[in-house]
């Protein structure tokens, strides 16, 4: 298969704001979100409900102190130092509380290490030195309020633990440690320990209370010609894509079995390229061992030209249905079908021209409902959605086109 050049599709842009890259900011003060207009004949679905309730296409909406997550998820992603604050907390949960957002993705595994203090000596080990959640207080008040709790895990650039444990990381040919543009060591997706360790954390956290677990930097680093070669001490000349496919496939056995999903984040340019990138991502090998995969389909970040926009970064509607028709499309190739199986980032977020706020929002959401999905994620770096809030419902409401 064709093995397309991430170097080609701009991967400047794409491993900026569209890989998470973490961005410390302090919130502005919370405007009351403005509710839009339910739509005639939807059904509205309580959050606070005491019993499951099918929407008119046949979702069940369960409600989030129930052991099973419910199937269609609107979530803000908070990062660590949301998460630690009990102020900006208190302002991300009333959000969900008068809006149809009912899930918050949490930072429980950065590149700053654990956002939790682990009983297990030997991921204690790999936590790094930052500040620490509460988590035991935090998902206390997440269930009060009937908020889906979602951690999401920092895999492959992952320093902290390629510092204390340099035997895993990806090597330079001489056999020193392989460092990015930014000097950053990778740690190596093929060490059979490191899975153990990113799966064992995972599995953790469900314990401790956690819904769903998100895994991110689900990717070899990019092979830059102007940086040294990678090797990848025990690959045994397995490919990339198969290489994550297997640590998926497995991230996803252990975690089924303890009644939650395992979810992968992945870059957008990998539901419409043809074969896998350079960084080891593929459809076609990623899909079918995660629970819901969510591409990063940022308008901002698509070449001018993508599907013929000239600027697609100002029609987030069109890139985002070109984009997530094509996934479903590839899921259906598949044999999946699971009616929530992708669920996309939406940017949050402006990186150029337009700025974005609630009317792009919505562009955005009515994308992903005329692609045939519910659920969807909003990213800001910053964890600060006061613009966004006007272009959230009242309630969470199935909106998605039946196919």
């Amino acid at each position: 298969m064709r093995r397309f050049s991430f170097l080609l599709l701009l991967v400047a842009a794409c491993s900026s704001a569209a890989e998470h890259a973490d961005q410390r900011a302090t919130p502005a003060k919370a405007d009351a979100p403005t509710p839009v207009a339910q739509a005639a004949g939807s059904v509205s679905v309580d959050k606070k409900a005491d019993s499951v309730s099918p929407d008119r296409a046949g979702v069940e909406h369960r409600p989030a102190t129930d052991s099973t997550a419910p199937a269609v998820i609107r979530a803000l992603y908070v990062n660590r130092w949301a998460s630690q604050s009990k102020r900006r907390m208190a302002k991300l949960i009333a959000t969900a509380d008068s809006t149809e957002i009912n899930a918050f993705v949490i930072d429980m595994k950065d590149e700053f290490g654990l956002n939790y203090k682990s009983a297990n000596p030997v991921f204690a080990r790999n936590a790094g030195h930052a500040s620490v959640a509460n988590v035991a207080s935090l998902l206390d008040t997440l269930r009060a309020h009937e908020i889906v709790p979602i951690a999401r895990l920092v895999v492959f650039k992952d320093s902290v633990t390629a510092r204390e444990h340099p035997e895993w990381t990806i090597r330079r040919e001489d056999g020193s440690i392989w460092r990015d543009k930014k000097g950053i060591a990778w740690v190596n997706p093929y060490h059979r320990e490191l899975w153990e360790y990113n799966i064992g954390v995972a599995e953790e956290l469900v314990k401790m209370g956690f819904a769903e677990i998100q895994f991110d930097y689900i990717r070899f680093p990019e092979p830059y010609p102007s940086l040294p070669k990678q090797v990848f001490p025990g690959s045994d000349s397995l490919s990339k894509p198969d290489c994550l496919a297997a640590y998926l496939k497995e991230a996803k056995t252990r975690l089924n079995k303890l009644g939650v999903r395992s979810t992968a984040d992945i870059f957008g340019l990998v539901t419409t390229v043809g074969g896998p990138l350079e960084v080891g991502q593929d459809w076609e090998k990623i899909s079918p061992y995660v629970d819901v995969v969510l591409p990063m389909v940022y308008p901002s970040h698509y070449p001018h030209g993508s599907f013929g926009i000239a600027v697609p970064n100002a029609d987030p509607y069109k890139v985002i249905t070109t984009a997530i028709k094509r996934a479903r499309e590839r899921d259906k190739k598949l044999g999946i079908t699971e009616p929530e199986h992708i669920r996309p980032w939406l940017q949050a977020f402006t990186l150029g021209k337009p700025a974005y706020g609630a009317e792009q929002l919505k562009a955005e959401k009515q994308a992903v409902y005329d692609s045939g999905y519910d659920g969807w994620v909003m990213w800001n770096p910053g964890s600060i959605y006061d613009v966004y809030t006007p272009g959230l419902e009242k309630t969470l409401v199935s909106r998605k086109k039946p196919n």
